[in-house]
């Protein structure tokens, strides 16, 4: 009876092919799970883009319809014989803060551009950083997030 084998078997010679599936099963459970993360964390940020174009759309449309009302009780560009209402930018800016505050995205997001390039559609631009739930210690590490943009464009009929 040898020591290592208290029953009496003899062990045989070593395989060199011992313990190698264990590494390789390890090897291939974490190249899984990080294609888990880098999969859901693409599709983390592919959703808030989404939802980017949503609250830009929304903001727009929103915008489309603002105009001052010492413009509109001016005369200028009142909406007589089914004339669209003038859009001027600062109005368009206001109007797109305004529905901001008042709606609040889910993801934090700055406008960028807020204008009326014809007085009669607003064009607006928003952009925010997405934050990846299952990377959001590498995208910390590397400028706090990923940049994601939005513009949509609404007209005043």
């Amino acid at each position: 009876m040898s020591p290592a084998d208290p029953i009496g078997r003899d062990p045989g010679p070593m395989d060199p092919e011992d313990g190698r599936i264990m590494l390789l099963t390890s090897a291939f459970v974490a190249f899984a799970l990080m294609l888990i993360a880098v999969v859901a964390s693409a599709s983390a940020v592919h959703l808030d883009r989404k939802a980017l174009y949503d609250v830009a759309d929304l903001a727009a449309a929103d915008a489309a319809s603002a105009m001052s009302p010492g413009s509109f009780y001016a005369g200028a560009g009142a909406p007589a014989d089914g004339a669209p209402l003038t859009l001027s930018d600062a109005d368009v800016r206001a109007a797109v803060e305004q529905y901001l505050a008042e709606h609040p995205p889910a993801l934090p997001v700055a406008v960028t551009a807020a204008s009326s390039p014809d007085g009669h559609s607003a064009r607006v631009t928003l952009a925010g950083k997405s934050r990846p739930p299952l990377l959001r210690w590498f995208t910390d590490a590397f400028g706090g997030g990923i940049a994601v943009s939005a513009s949509s464009t609404a007209r005043a009929w």
